[in-house]
């Protein structure tokens, strides 16, 4: 009987904690599994860019159209979210 305020703390834990952020990995895995050319995103580092393409094994490498004349090749994982129009356009305005 002593065990059960433990135990129950634990079960909330789980409820508040770990199951949200398998949620938001599995999401996030599916996201970058969904990716195609022509995609926009947004990496981890800020960059904001057009997937023009894959390489190498199982694609793991994407190459990210930043500007006209300029490519980069980022690894998948370091993609943080796809980017919608309206930050796109909020991002060139605030540069500008």
């Amino acid at each position: 009987m002593a065990y059960l305020p433990f135990i129950l703390i634990l079960v909330i834990m789980y409820f508040l904690m770990i199951r949200p952020q398998a949620k938001r990995q599995k999401e996030k895995q599916k996201m970058l599994n969904a990716l195609k050319k022509g995609d926009k995103i947004i990496t981890i580092g800020g960059i904001h860019g057009t997937i023009s393409g894959f390489k190498g094994k199982d694609a793991r490498v994407v190459l990210l159209q930043i500007d006209s004349n300029t490519k980069i090749s980022i690894s998948r994982s370091s993609i943080s979210s796809q980017a919608n129009n309206d930050e796109l356009v909020d991002t060139i305005e605030s540069n500008s």
